[in-house]
């Protein structure tokens, strides 16, 4: 039976280690949602989101391997490295004998990333997945302050991107978004949990980015195992359990 669990009217943080603490060894997705089905506003989670919402993102990131995202999410959200706090720090040195934040992996089939991004400014250099075209051509570029993983010739290929993360030891994946990234790791059913806030608004019609190649045949059916409630929120976690394909 999932975990239902209502918090304290008003609550600022929720006991994120008894709730996410062992992520899947594969893709732990964590998104925002409004009621009807938006994943952002004008461009932005922000208005979406609550302190809870960003409590919970700080504290999945900790327990990653590597945070991945898509490039349009870094430039819309000013994405900036992982940042952890001492306590979750330890616990990475003393569960995984991690002594870094996990570092951020930008899917990118363009290679468009400001220089000038906070991105680039950690001490934790990030990832850019991107294509063999793009690494030819802004490769040296990038290079000045990022690792290039190639990842297909013209398109980012799913396949090829977890396998270059998992040949770098990363099995904890979290998935950050944005929708078009979300697209392809469940077209390739490469999603293994899905950690969703369900944000009280509502968004109204949103442009989203299009995407191509393959669809999905069928639904993808995931197993609830948590629900908590912290006012008129929602933060659901749900993972494949015995529930494939």
């Amino acid at each position: 039976m999932p975990q239902m669990r209502t918090l304290s009217s008003g609550a600022d943080e929720v006991p994120a280690e008894e709730f996410y603490r062992d992520p899947p060894d594969g893709v732990r997705v964590n998104m925002v949602a409004s009621l009807d089905g938006a994943a952002a506003f004008g461009g932005r989670v922000r208005p979406l989101s609550d302190p809870v919402d960003h409590q919970l993102l700080r504290a999945m990131r900790a327990y990653a391997d590597v945070v991945l995202v898509g490039a349009g999410t870094v430039r819309a959200e000013t994405y900036g490295p992982v940042q952890l706090t001492e306590e979750q720090a330890r616990y990475r040195l003393e569960r995984w004998e991690l002594d870094t934040p996990p570092p951020i992996a930008v899917v990118t089939r363009t290679g468009n990333l400001p220089p000038d991004s906070p991105l680039f400014a950690g001490r934790v250099r990030p990832i850019v997945v991107t294509t063999r075209r793009v690494a030819e051509t802004r490769g040296a570029a990038l290079g000045e302050s990022a690792d290039i993983v190639v990842a297909g010739d013209d398109s980012v290929e799913m396949p090829a991107l977890m396998a270059a993360l998992r040949d770098r030891g990363f099995g904890r994946i979290l998935c950050e978004g944005g929708p078009t990234l979300l697209h392809d790791l469940v077209t390739y059913d490469l999603v293994d949990e899905m950690c969703l806030t369900l944000a009280p608004r509502l968004a109204g019609p949103q442009t989203l980015p299009a995407t191509s190649g393959p669809t999905v045949q069928a639904p993808r059916t995931l197993s609830l195992e948590h629900a908590l409630i912290n006012d008129d929120f929602l933060y659901l976690r749900y993972g494949r359990g015995t529930q494939r394909g």
